[in-house]
Formats: C-alpha cells, structure tokens, sequence
C-alpha cells in the first residue's frame, strides 16, 4: 500500500513555483523599468523652440486630449501624441486642460506643459484706442494688428468708446467694433440719466457730438469741465462754437491735417464750420471718453465764454471779448517768439 508523502508533493512543484515566482518578479521589474523611463519622459526637458525663447500655440475651445496632443506635437512643443495622451490620462489632468493661446518656453518638460495648460495663464493682448481719435484713426489702429481678423466698415463717428481692450488671436476687427460700440452704449445709457438739468441740448447723441468736440479742444484732462462749460454756456447764449477741430474735420475727415487752419479753410461752409455754422455740426468729430462725456453733461457753472492757448500746452480762458483779445495778443507775442527763436 503507498503512502503519501508531503516532501515529495512539495519537491514535484517547486520547479512550477520558481518559474511563476521568477516571472512575476521579470514583470515587476519591467513595470518598474517602465514607469521609471515613462517619469524620465514626462519631467525631461523637452523639445527647444524652432525660434526664440518660446512657443505660441492656440488651444480651440473644446478641444480634446487628442486634439491637444496633436497640435501641441505639430507645433514642436512635445515628442510625442501618444506619450502626451498617457501621461494626461495616467496623471488625471485630462479634464484640467484649459482653451485659450499659451506661450510654451524652449525646453518645458512634458509635465511643465501640462500644468501650464492646466493653469489657465494664456497669452493676453490688448488693444487702446486713444480718447479723442477719430473712426478712421482707429480703424487703422484695428487694421494694422495682424492678431485681428477679417474686414469691417469703419463706425460712424463718435459710436465707440475710447479704452484698452483685451482681444483674443483669430477675434475679427467687426467682432470688437461691436464690443466697442456696446461698451459706449452701456456708457451713455449710464450717464445720460445724471445729467445736469437745463443743458442746451436734449438727447444722447447730441452730448456726444459736444463731448467729442470738448475732447479734441484740449489733452488735458483737468480743462475738459472748464472747456465744457465755455461750450455750454456759448449755445445758451446762442453764440457760435468757433471751434477750430471742427473746421479741421470738415476738412480732413478726421484724419490729422499735419499743418495749422488756412485762412480759406476757416471761410470755407462747410456742416462742420462752427465759425459760419450756429449750434452743434450734425456729426460727432472724434470718440470721446467717459471725462470728456461727463463734463459736457454735468459742466461746472461758469461766466466764461472765450479760451485760447497759453504756451504751455494749456489754455487761458476769459469771460469777455476784451480780455479774449488780450489772451490772443499774448499767444500771438508767443508765437512770434518761438518762430525767431528757430535755427
């Protein structure tokens, strides 16, 4: 009769047990190996920028992790799609990568371009359209930013608002007209119901005209109420505005003249000559800003009726004819000066 003996039973698997074991060790090294090699990857440098110290790329909104991973591989940002959608996968970041342009520096790892997708800091430009330029000023401004696209008419005159606004590359130029007439818009609706009562006009638009006026009259920002008032008072007395912008932009469009009013220009009729012309001219003359608007809708209260340059880039203001023309003799005397005093 046979006996079963356990140290034979054991002595049969053991060779069995040595190979799984031997096994399960070579797939614990390669597992190690690989995730040692797949870290080496994903925190070496990566690729150096094809120019400059870094790398512009543009993330579509919606964009997926393979759509990422390819525009990211076709601008030279990574090695490889493959290993970008692992590493996003393996780490959990796929749902964090945010739409938007990103400047990727020369040499990021893989890791570092992930986390700067996953931030949020894109690239931010900007574009100012300066108080007081006109319509077509600022359409040459928009035209010449090459991160704008597609065409647009250029707004009527004094239908946008003057400020810096942060554009988005690929955004078109009709796009951010709109976004600039909105912002005026919101503006006036604003402001216009503040307004000071018994003003010598009665809408928006007409504020608007007398602002823009304001605006190209002085650059500095502490005469626009003062410049304001004379203007009021002027049409409550139903005295003309002699504006010399005006007159310019009857002339040129608003585009800048280069060269002072000649004397045929200011006997030109023109809508826009307020020496021959009583009241507003019929259109704004430039974009005025939020200053130049609320001066013109709540002026100060004032006698003063006359104001001409002073030398300093300012102006000298006066209640009555006699001292205006002593004001002009002066900056006549001025003129005369600076004009000798030229090589």
């Amino acid at each position: 009769m046979s006996r079963f003996d356990p140290r034979q039973e054991g002595r049969g698997r053991s060779p069995v047990r040595a190979a799984l074991l031997s096994g399960l060790a070579t797939l614990l090294l390669l597992s190690v190996a690989a995730l040692a090699w797949a870290w080496a990857v994903y925190t070496a440098d990566g690729p150096e920028a094809r120019q400059g110290d870094e790398t512009i790329v543009v993330l579509p909104s919606g964009a997926g992790v393979s759509r990422i991973a390819g525009i990211l591989d076709a601008a030279g940002v990574i090695r490889s799609e493959t290993l970008f959608k692992v590493a996003v996968q393996l780490t959990g970041r796929e749902r964090g990568l945010r739409a938007g342009e990103y400047a990727i520096a020369s040499g990021a790892s893989m890791s570092e371009v992930i986390e700067h997708l996953r931030s949020g800091e894109v690239v931010r430009h900007f574009v100012t359209i300066p108080e007081g330029w006109s319509s077509a000023q600022a359409m040459d401004i928009l035209s010449r930013n090459n991160l704008l696209t597609g065409t647009a008419e250029a707004p009527p005159e004094g239908s946008i608002l003057p400020e810096t606004y942060e554009i988005q590359r690929g955004e078109s130029r009709a796009a951010l007209i709109a976004r600039m007439q909105a912002a005026h818009d919101e503006l006036l609706a604003e402001l216009w119901p503040g307004r000071q009562q018994g003003l010598p006009f009665s809408t928006p638009e007409e504020a608007v005209i007398l602002a823009s006026i304001v605006e190209k009259e002085t650059g500095i920002a502490e005469e626009r109420p003062r410049v304001a008032a004379v203007f009021v008072n002027r049409l409550r007395l139903g005295m003309r505005l002699e504006s010399d912008p005006t007159v310019v932009y009857g002339v040129s469009q608003g585009r800048p003249l280069g060269r002072g009013l000649r004397r045929s220009e200011l006997d030109r009729p023109t809508p826009y000559n307020t020496y021959l012309v009583g009241g507003l001219p019929p259109t704004p003359i430039a974009n005025p800003g939020r200053e130049a608007l609320e001066a013109v809708l709540n002026p100060p209260s004032t006698n003063e009726l006359f104001f001409v340059a002073d030398g300093t880039g300012g102006h000298v203001f006066a209640r009555t004819f006699e001292e205006h023309l002593a004001n002009v003799a002066r900056w006549r005397q001025i003129e005369r000066q600076r004009l000798e005093a030229q090589p």
